[in-house]
């Protein structure tokens, strides 16, 4: 058969399809919005998970691709059970000894310590509740790539001798000083008194926002010294974000902090390291088992959005084989092949699918425009999930559009034009 004759048959399958529509609007209806929700999960799945990956890689980009960190603990999801037997748990902190060790390396060009922690903050009449905060050493700005305005960061001497002095951002600014100038001003963390010195404007990210550090939610930061010396920090959680120099490969500076550290632990060489060093594509693999997770459930939703579709699309097209038997018998007896008929019905029932398919993505586009614009998230369509979607709504509608399109493919033509 010419190229240009199965173009028209496909024209003319299209053709039939809309026609059913019309015919039958209800069960028309049932199956393109059952292909349409299993669609829709999808795209906005991939649209979410694909904005937040993005969003989530561009804060690692600001630690930098080289930079890792020491932790105490393993972060990834693969961690032993700690009600059975959990070896991290036996691992101690970093110590205020091993973090300047680490600075020392000549691998190294900055080891930020840091470390977490949560309060009440009160300014006169003004109460503030659960505000974290960010204890961390004068590399921080580094890091964070914040800007400050008004005010400045704090000094080495002020972190060397555990000033009382303190950031905050600019949620926590607005809740506690108004439209005043924050800068000079005494706040109060858990009873502990710090003068204000800055106001600092994070960049907002995903991953920011989901430990609590965004723009949104009230935080403060302040010297690693203070915290460590006047604050009830938990000091086993301590944590160093290590930079090398930029000559120095990561995995070299992994090794020599590797080397320095087991040697002041004075562990032998048979004994398994008692802490961690985790890279930037660890935790990109911590992300991507989370949220392959996630996206899994997403297709599962979706795999019963197709059947509910597909099972639309072999009711609709039982019934058209069956209206439309002396019209299929007349077509046989004008000399139509198996073929042509079986690739007709298969054509119109592809195309109530991708209609549905259609429609989800519309509204799946919508869906990402909207996280888009009230969220941190750059949420937006892969254009692989875009074909996956229209080419699985089509193979959808000629799998279950099989069983009837066979059916009036193998209709006798002289009983078809029999048929009332």
């Amino acid at each position: 058969m010419r190229f240009i004759d199965r173009l028209a048959m496909t024209f003319e399958g299209v053709k039939m399809a809309l026609e059913s529509l019309k015919a039958n609007k209800v069960r028309a209806a049932l199956t393109i919005s059952g292909v349409a929700v299993g669609v829709f999960v999808v795209v906005a799945m991939g649209a979410t998970v694909n904005g937040i990956q993005q969003s989530f890689q561009s804060d690692m980009d600001e630690f930098g691709t080289a930079t890792f960190q020491i932790r105490r603990r393993n972060p990834g999801f693969n961690n032993c059970n700690p009600t059975v037997d959990c070896p991290d748990r036996r691992n101690p902190g970093v110590s205020l000894a091993e973090w300047r060790a680490v600075q020392q390396l000549p691998e190294v060009e900055s080891a930020m310590a840091w470390l977490f922690g949560q309060g009440t903050v009160t300014y006169r009449d003004r109460i503030v509740k659960n505000v974290g905060y960010d204890a961390q050493s004068t590399e921080w700005i580094r890091t964070d790539q914040a800007d400050i305005f008004p005010g400045r960061t704090f000094t080495q001497s002020e972190h060397d001798g555990a000033a009382l002095v303190t950031l905050v951002n600019a949620k926590l600014a607005t809740e506690l000083f108004g439209d005043s100038d924050p800068i000079g001003k005494e706040i109060d963390l858990d009873g502990t008194r710090f003068q204000v010195i800055g106001v600092y404007h994070t960049k907002a990210g995903f991953l920011k926002s989901l430990d609590g550090r965004g723009p949104d939610t009230p935080r403060m930061v302040l010297p690693m010294m203070t915290a460590w010396r006047r604050l009830d920090v938990w000091r086993r959680g301590m944590l160093v974000m290590v930079k090398p120099q930029a000559s120095v490969s990561r995995d070299d500076a992994m090794d020599a902090v590797t080397a320095t550290l087991r040697g002041m632990r004075g562990l032998r060489p048979s004994q398994p390291n008692s802490f961690y060093l985790v890279g930037q594509d660890k935790m990109m693999e911590t992300f991507n088992q989370l949220f392959g997770a996630i996206f899994m459930v997403g297709l599962g939703l979706s795999a019963v959005g197709l059947l509910v579709g597909g099972v639309g699309v072999v009711a609709i097209m039982m019934i058209s084989v069956t209206e439309r038997t002396r019209e299929i018998g007349v077509r046989k007896a004008l000399g139509a092949t198996r073929g042509i008929i079986l690739w007709q019905f298969l054509v119109e029932a592809a195309t109530l699918t991708t209609l549905g398919a259609s429609i989800g993505l519309v509204l799946g586009g919508m869906l990402a425009w909207v996280i888009r614009a009230n969220s941190t998230i750059p949420a937006s369509i892969p254009l692989g999930a875009i074909v996956a979607s229209l080419l699985g709504a089509a193979l959808t509608g000629v799998a279950f559009g099989m069983l009837p399109a066979t059916r009036a493919s193998k209709l006798d033509p002289v009983e078809a034009l029999r048929h009332e």
